[in-house]
């Protein structure tokens, strides 16, 4: 697989998510999970992303034991700043105190089973506390050779710009896709001025772009996106008729509809790293088989007609979660 940069770091062109073997969607099953992983490491995928919150901590724990053995070839991307409350995981806050992103930060790196951290992101920026402290305290961590490069998570422009004067960023993390095409309105060009990496959370809609939901009643009790605005009541048959246009292209170019949304995105910048998510071998080696995938301008143009900026019916988090992104 070819590679891309993220600051000072060298990436596969698409990493893996693995927030959904610990938490979130549905079943969860160890043995594949970490399966998956070697598989990816095997395939070229050097990308890794977890974070302290995922399970909480379980899903930082679980890739720990996957790259055990296989650390010289994984860029490992973790993060801190959403803290769950441990008797009701449903319950978060944010915190993005100095303090606090250190002890992370040697708690990341115990549960990973690590000396170091190569990407280490704060997940949502704290309005209690100024960036410029958020990230002097990263930079320090930087320094004490505990972890090799920052990045953010859902952070604004003018966020960005704050904090890459205080300490280069590596990346920042925001959902992308062809349904979520928020960062196109300046994050993305915040991003291709300043030498910023971009990473691209959800490039697959949260699986709906590839087609596999077609019910409500396809999403397991305790899934997540039971609660996502998207995938409920006429959104969700507005979103199914989008998916469908999207397949429909798909099946000009011979390519499955998860793998035109993938090619998508990587084809938006080539600091552009998208990172789907998956807990199953299966659609792991369908994602990296996108990566080799080459979209001609027409065809960029056709997918921008049939699902323009903006066509998503719904919120990309319920309110309380809107409401934690940094605008």
């Amino acid at each position: 697989m070819h590679t891309r940069k993220l600051g000072t770091l060298q990436v596969s062109a698409l990493g893996l998510g693995c927030m959904g073997m610990s938490d979130f969607y549905g079943e969860r099953d160890e043995t594949e999970a970490i399966a998956t992983i070697h598989r990816a490491v095997e395939l070229g995928v050097t990308l890794l992303d977890t974070a302290d919150m995922y399970g909480p901590f379980t899903n930082e724990e679980l890739v720990g034991r996957a790259i055990a053995g296989r650390r010289d070839r994984v860029v490992l991307a973790t993060k801190c700043g959403i803290v769950r409350d441990p008797n009701d995981v449903t319950v978060r806050g944010i915190n993005g105190a100095p303090a606090y992103i250190r002890s992370a930060c040697d708690a990341s790196l115990r549960r990973l089973r690590v000396d170091v951290i190569d990407l280490y992101q704060l997940h949502r920026v704290d309005p209690k506390t100024p960036i410029e402290d958020s990230v002097g305290a990263m930079a320090d961590l930087v320094k004490a050779g505990k972890v090799r490069a920052i990045g953010l998570s859902e952070a604004s422009s003018s966020t960005l710009r704050r904090a890459h004067a205080v300490h280069p960023l590596a990346s920042v993390q925001t959902e992308y896709s062809l349904w979520s095409r928020d960062p196109e309105d300046d994050v993305l060009a915040t991003c291709r001025e300043l030498g910023i990496g971009f990473l691209a959370y959800s490039p697959l809609g949260r699986g709906f772009l590839t087609g596999q939901i077609r019910r409500f009643e396809d999403l397991a009790p305790d899934d997540y996106r039971r609660t996502s605005p998207r995938f409920q009541g006429e959104n969700f048959q507005r979103n199914l008729d989008l998916v469908a246009k999207v397949e429909g292209v798909a099946r000009e170019k011979g390519v499955k509809a998860s793998q035109l949304a993938l090619a998508w995105v990587l084809a938006q910048g080539d600091f552009i790293v998208p990172i789907p998510g998956t807990k199953r071998r299966t659609y792991l080696e369908e994602n990296v088989a996108a990566a080799a995938i080459t979209l001609g301008e027409a065809e960029l143009r056709r997918l921008d007609a049939v699902v323009p900026k903006g066509a998503a019916a719904g919120l990309r988090y319920p309110e309380p979660g809107m409401q934690l992104v940094n605008r």
